[in-house]
């Protein structure tokens, strides 16, 4: 997938989380070893959101795509922004992932996707 494909993907879920009541704190949050497509609060709870695409599931769910690897990333990555921002220190958190499909007009929304740490 092409950068600026992933970058409209990701564009179109801030959007579709905004219209939900997301907040959005932050998008493509860098750190050592990784990314956090966007970061948000869903009322009180602190919410770091995965970005997933695929043309078709031949090859099953963009889920399905996160490895426990990556999951791993993530959360050191979600440390890293609490390091930077201890404000949020305190807020509940948690794992979503917005899953697109070509063929889909909204997308797949996980809460929790991968639980909760």
């Amino acid at each position: 997938m092409s950068k600026q494909l992933g970058q409209d993907y990701e564009q179109q879920a801030e959007m579709f989380l905004v219209e939900q009541g997301i907040k959005i704190l932050a998008r493509n949050f860098y750190c050592k070893g990784g990314e956090l497509d966007l970061i948000g609060l869903d009322q009180d709870c602190l919410v770091f959101i995965e970005v997933k695409y695929r043309q078709s599931q031949n090859f099953g769910h963009p889920n399905e795509f996160i490895s426990t690897q990556k999951q791993q990333r993530l959360y050191r990555c979600a440390q890293n922004f609490l390091l930077k921002n201890p404000v949020y220190q305190s807020h509940a958190m948690r794992f979503d992932v917005i899953a697109f499909l070509s063929a889909q007009a909204n997308p797949d929304w996980t809460k929790n996707a991968f639980g909760s740490w």
